[in-house]
């Protein structure tokens, strides 16, 4: 047994052994008890529902054999001298417990965002998507900051020239963070999510994605169009998807040689068509005015659900019923003025 007397690294193959042993007992013992926990607070978490139970088995789940190393390493290491090593030993346990929160960090706040939006897909993507990436954001500069810290760098002094620099970084990125912040903005004041029909200026189209920089719609041509968020909320956004009803406004002309009694029965006649329509609420018919063309008159209904393919149906099939029911009654519509004056002339 002399060889466990021999030096090896300024340390006895003895205290080698004992090391070792003290590491591997160790995480074996944290790994077994590891797997032995983590299914049974899954199973509680999966039976009562509470968030804590379900945290707790997340979290264990998730911790790392690189975690529980940097924690035994050192327990071994009692038993070794490793003058030169020591400080890199001291070290290893606060950063490996700052990564590991960083992991325990991302699931939490992703856990977070989930049960926060719940509901609509749209909104959840939308929302999940600029506020996890703003949370991992902070939560990771708050690390960097703890573990540039432990490592032996001046903080304080780093701030400060990070404040500095900052504000000539702020002014060099202005326009980037103009469109960031209003990430932000339509992630909280939802202006409209993933999957709304909107129009924005002369765009119209689908919302495909918000990103932090741009928001990208498909339009009804099929190209994808890309504006930047600082300019979208710039502009007038009609967000079709939160119509609930949509209001229908329509004016034709009879001419002027149709008879007064069949004049004043255009209107009744106009709102029993409207009426025999379903999802249709009839709001009026009215001899508006004497037009250059015609006798104008003006009608306005309500279509109870927001399809707009719906809406072209329903007014086909009104139009058809007005042209019918006027053929029938002997009413002729009037030409547009430049068709009478050419006609006037023909004649």
């Amino acid at each position: 047994m002399l060889w466990l007397n021999k030096v090896v690294l300024g340390n006895t193959v003895l205290r080698w052994v004992i090391a070792l042993g003290v590491v591997a007992g160790l995480t074996a013992l944290a790994r077994l008890g590891q797997r032995w926990l983590s299914p049974r607070l899954a199973a509680r978490a999966a039976r009562t529902g509470a968030l804590l139970d379900l945290c707790l088995a997340n979290l264990l789940s998730r911790t790392r054999l690189l975690f529980l190393l940097a924690f035994i390493l050192p327990l071994g290491a009692q038993f070794l001298e490793l003058p030169h090593l020591g400080r890199g030993l001291d070290l290893l346990s606060p950063i490996a417990l700052i990564l590991q929160v960083a992991a325990w960090g991302h699931w939490a706040i992703g856990l977070w965002v989930d049960r926060r939006f719940t509901g609509d897909q749209g909104v959840r993507a939308s929302r999940a998507a600029i506020l996890g990436f703003i949370l991992r954001l902070g939560l990771g500069s708050l690390l960097l900051i703890l573990g540039l810290d432990v490592l032996g760098f001046n903080v304080t002094t780093l701030l400060a020239s990070l404040g500095i620099g900052g504000i000539a970084v702020a002014l060099a990125v202005q326009n980037i963070l103009a469109d960031l912040f209003a990430s932000l903005s339509i992630a909280l004041d939802q202006p409209f999510v993933i999957g709304d029909f909107v129009k924005v200026d002369d765009c119209l189209g689908t919302v495909q994605f918000i990103g932090l920089k741009t928001t990208r719609i498909r339009s009804l041509s099929g190209e994808q169009i890309v504006i930047a968020n600082s300019d979208l909320l710039k502009s007038r956004i009609r967000n079709f998807k939160k119509m609930q009803e949509r209001r229908v406004m329509f004016e034709f002309s009879v001419a002027y040689r149709t008879p007064v009694d069949r004049v004043a029965m255009v209107p009744g006649l106009v709102r029993r068509i409207i009426e025999q329509r379903p999802k249709v609420r009839f709001d009026r018919a009215n001899f508006r005015e004497f037009s250059d063309s015609g006798l104008k008159y003006e009608i306005v209904y309500f279509v109870l659900d927001p399809d707009h393919n719906l809406f072209m149906d329903i007014q086909e099939a009104i139009n058809l019923g007005i042209l019918e029911a006027f053929r029938k009654e002997g009413i002729g519509f009037s030409f547009p003025g430049r068709i009478l004056q050419r006609a006037g002339a023909e004649e």
